[in-house]
């Protein structure tokens, strides 16, 4: 007895700390990390106005514009040391931003509430020949179309993307952003066609 206890024993070692040397010592860790940080200041400072105007065309709204962008810069700030790619961080802030908008529209105490009365249109304003459709216009009737389809309208059409890329900042198929497109498409013109129709 006394001997199978003494081997056993023999086969465990006794725990030793592990080496109190890791790879980076504190200052090494200490500058990569300030060196993280300057990095994102940077692309912070150069991509800040951009982001925020697609959040804007997403929204319609500067003040949601600003907690969408702050939204997707704070989850972009979480992941910076991860991503390793930096060319890939545009596509990451876009996908984060769309997915803030959509998600903020299914909130339930966002949704706009139904009402029976329509308010009156406004009599005064130019006639049919002399109204050219402008950029206000166009934005009214862009937060009109359901979140979905105003996300690839405007990652297609304000922000340049093909539906390849658009299909990967939205994570659906080709297929679907084409469809979403067409119906966007339909929808922005029912709006705009509507619009003409009460304000002559």
């Amino acid at each position: 007895m006394r001997r199978g206890v003494e081997r056993i024993r023999g086969l465990v070692q006794p725990w030793t700390p592990p080496d109190p040397s890791p790879e980076r010592t504190w200052p090494e860790r200490s500058c990569v990390d300030q060196r993280d940080e300057q990095e994102f200041a940077e692309y912070f400072a150069a991509k800040r106005d951009a982001v925020r105007r697609t959040a804007y065309l997403l929204c319609g709204d500067w003040h949601k514009a600003d907690d969408l962008a702050q939204t997707a810069f704070v989850a972009l700030h979480r992941r910076w040391k991860k991503i390793r790619d930096r060319a890939a961080t545009d596509a990451y802030v876009r996908k984060t931003l769309v997915r803030a908008v959509i998600d903020e529209s299914r909130r339930p105490w966002r949704r706009e509430r139904q009402t029976e009365v329509l308010p009156e249109p406004v009599a005064d304003g130019p006639g049919l020949a002399d109204r050219v459709a402008t950029r206000e216009d166009l934005l009214a009737a862009l937060k009109e179309v359901p979140p979905k389809q105003r996300a690839v309208l405007v990652l297609r059409f304000f922000d340049g993307l093909d539906v390849g890329a658009a299909a990967q900042v939205l994570n659906c198929s080709e297929g679907n952003v084409k469809s979403q497109t067409a119906r966007g498409l339909a929808n922005l013109r029912q709006v705009l066609n509507r619009e003409v129709e009460t304000n002559g």
